[in-house]
């Protein structure tokens, strides 16, 4: 399934990729020209092939209780930043709050704080 154009490359395309992270299945959302490897199944390395390093694990933000959907992956790739809600689990309660993400090139998003 392709979500949109590479924001880092010229010709590159969005693509799912279902990938396992220790032990659990996790969606990776990368670029056409990003061609990853693995030894453990826990650390992912660029190829020698490899021309664009573009990605979003899509639980890259699952420390605030959020997973990436597709539709909020192709609406970042259109606008650069989005909101979304996140949780806190502070003090045993639950705390839903809005925040801006935008892309990242080193960890594929990044949450925008006052």
């Amino acid at each position: 399934m392709i979500l949109g154009r590479c924001p880092y490359c010229e010709d590159g395309s969005i693509e799912v990729r279902d990938k396992e992270v220790c032990g659990k299945k996790v969606k990776l959302y990368a670029c056409s020209n990003a061609h990853w490897k693995t030894e453990d199944g826990e650390m992912f390395e660029l190829r020698d092939d490899a021309s664009c390093d573009f990605r979003i694990w899509q639980n890259s933000l699952a420390k605030y209780g959020k997973w990436l959907t597709y539709k909020e992956v192709r609406e970042l790739l259109e606008n650069e930043a989005i909101e979304v809600e996140l949780l806190s689990k502070k003090y045993g309660k639950k705390i839903y709050y809005n925040k801006q993400i935008v892309l990242n090139p080193e960890y594929g998003v990044s949450v925008l704080w006052d």
